[in-house]
């Protein structure tokens, strides 16, 4: 069994240069609780990095300052219990809007995050209600947090505010994202087998439960234009939803395991899922077409193994903001970084027990988090995009597949724009 191809002799990969850590502490304070990062998210503006330490705790560090200290002191930075520590109700006006590192007591084991940011054009979309505890504005930086009881957090990011608590899962919240068109609406994603939509501008109302999976929900995504959601789970579970109707679309076949992380591409062309059957398929979601396989076992199982345990189960996959390269973590101690037109990594960095990953906000760092609470930092490929590459984006951010098969255009122009070539 090989990591790659035949054709791919991996002394040849370049290797990607790290760029830092953050090392969780050494002793625990609170020995039942997992010390697993199960998540890592950077702010929308790039203002803040978080990740889940273990022990119930967020630690945010100013991602700015963050890299200047790994040019300064090295790559190690072991985060210390001396770091200001935000009591859940804690408040402090004074230092709001200016990005400064401290940790969060959740209460619970930390299973997902995210940040979400407000436009104040965007109204909530219970219109009957005129009347909310909170408004968001524009400066607003908010960080939703996911937990072990169910429970869903959302706190002010610069001051540690806790200012909603959601309560209506009955298992693991186990992963969270917000719309990225600034309505801050919410999605969670539960072991209790729904997703369940929040209008956090209607303070926190539960807006919608989408039911469909069989078994645990393991992910979810909104498409950049925040129109569809992909959702991943047990049984080998794709499916994508309406979020205008919050109607099931269809289901994406193809997969033999569980599938456990999804991300769209920046123009929402294209959709990255990974699962434990050691590939990772890039779809066309209005189609439901695989375009691309990334496998990471060779050969590649047949379905009754890829089913089984194999050491090659990927953990994550996460779309970089050049829609070019696609990054993915394993259980055989690697992290990959695809092109979308080669079927072999363009880069590799080694990692133990990864778990998740996310690019930064401008692309040029990957994060990646790993069973004993810390992170780590790649140099990410980089590669100036192509004319044709950059018109073909800001097509497909704005047509689906089947608009774009009605273009009146050479079929050759028509395949690259459906990324079949």
């Amino acid at each position: 069994m090989a990591s790659f191809p035949p054709r791919v002799n991996e002394k040849e990969i370049v290797r990607s240069r790290t760029i830092g850590e953050l090392l969780a502490p050494a002793a625990p304070f609170d020995k039942k609780c997992g010390r697993e990062n199960w998540t890592v998210a950077f702010a929308p503006d790039g203002s803040y990095f978080a990740w889940s330490q273990g022990h119930r705790t967020v630690k945010l560090v100013p991602w700015s300052q963050s890299l200047k200290n790994f040019l300064l002191h090295g790559t190690k930075n072991v985060t210390n219990s001396s770091s200001l520590r935000l009591p859940r109700q804690n408040s402090d006006g004074g230092q709001k809007n200016k990005p400064r590192e401290h940790i969060i007591d959740c209460g619970d084991i930390v299973w997902s995050l995210a940040f979400g940011s407000s436009v104040p054009e965007k109204q909530s979309r219970c219109v009957n209600i005129e009347w909310h505890r909170f408004r968001f504005g524009q400066d607003q930086l908010l960080l939703a947090t996911g937990l072990n009881n169910g429970r869903i957090k959302i706190w002010d990011v610069y001051t540690g505010k806790l200012l909603l608590n959601l309560v209506d899962h009955t298992e693991v919240v186990r992963d969270l994202t917000f719309a990225p068109d600034g309505s801050l609406i919410l999605v969670s994603a539960s072991r209790d087998k729904t997703l369940r939509v929040w209008d956090l501008k209607d303070d926190g109302n539960m807006m919608k439960v989408l039911r469909g999976h069989q078994n645990w929900v393991y992910s979810c995504a909104f498409s950049p234009n925040s129109s569809m959601l992909c959702s991943v789970g047990a049984s080998k579970a794709v499916f994508l939803w309406n979020m205008d109707k919050y109607t099931m679309i269809r289901k994406l076949e193809g997969h033999h395991h569980d599938v456990v992380a999804c991300d769209f591409s920046p123009d929402g062309a294209l959709l990255a899922t990974a699962s434990y059957d050691t590939r990772v398929f890039i779809w066309d979601p209005y189609n439901g077409d695989i375009l691309m396989e990334f496998g990471h076992l060779f050969p590649p199982p047949t379905p009754i193994f890829a089913g089984g345990a194999n050491d090659r189960w990927v953990r994550a996959v996460s779309f970089s903001h050049d829609g070019l390269h696609v990054a993915s973590l394993a259980d055989d101690k690697m992290v990959r970084f695809w092109r979308i037109d080669e079927d072999y990594p363009v880069q590799i960095a080694p990692l133990s027990n990864g778990l998740c990953c996310a690019f930064s906000t401008d692309g040029s760092v990957l994060a990646a988090g790993t069973h004993d609470g810390s992170v780590y930092f790649w140099a990410t490929p980089r590669q100036v995009p192509s004319l044709q590459h950059l018109c073909r984006m800001s097509i497909r951010r704005v047509m689906t597949t089947q608009e774009v098969q009605e273009l009146p255009v050479p079929s050759k122009v028509l395949e690259f724009l459906s990324y079949r070539i």
